[in-house]
């Protein structure tokens, strides 16, 4: 069994889209897979609804102007103030393309690691509540000892 990682940097849906298709792909063939998922690609990782935590100003600031979830990024380029995305969101359902929130949902059924990275999160403001179920956290050192045994790293 080979093993991939694959660092999710980005926020914009069709990077994050990329990332858990290749990585969902890797998976479905037998690969050992584990995003790490760091600065705005935590965003992919957040609870839609919030969670109720304490936060200081900077902090809550952060998280008002950061998309929620999976379901609320815009695209890297032609976003157009979210026009976009939507888009792009009905053309993937035209063509039966699996939405994000789905693609999330096959990687960890599939076994894929998420991993939200504890330093981003701190400079971010990101709380452990506020984030998806079923994912872990660590840092760069575990990622890093990921991928001294991977054949493949992605940075998304």
């Amino acid at each position: 069994m080979a093993k991939k990682t694959i660092i999710v940097f980005s926020g914009d849906l069709d990077k994050a889209m990329a990332a858990f298709i290749i990585a969902n792909g890797a998976a479905a063939m037998g690969d050992e897979v584990t995003m790490f998922f760091t600065f705005w690609g935590l965003n992919i990782l957040r609870k839609p609804e919030g969670a109720k935590v304490k936060k200081g100003f900077l902090e809550n600031m952060f998280g008002k102007m950061m998309p929620r979830g999976a379901e609320r990024l815009g695209l890297s380029k032609m976003n157009f103030g979210g026009l976009g995305a939507k888009m792009m969101k009905y053309i993937m359902k035209k063509k039966n393309v699996n939405t994000l929130t789905e693609l999330i949902e096959n990687a960890k059924a599939l076994g894929v690691r998420l991993i939200a990275c504890t330093m981003s999160m701190d400079v971010m403001g990101i709380k452990k509540e506020e984030l998806v179920d079923g994912i872990d956290f660590a840092g760069v050192a575990t990622y890093l000892a990921e991928a001294d045994e991977a054949n493949l790293n992605l940075f998304i």
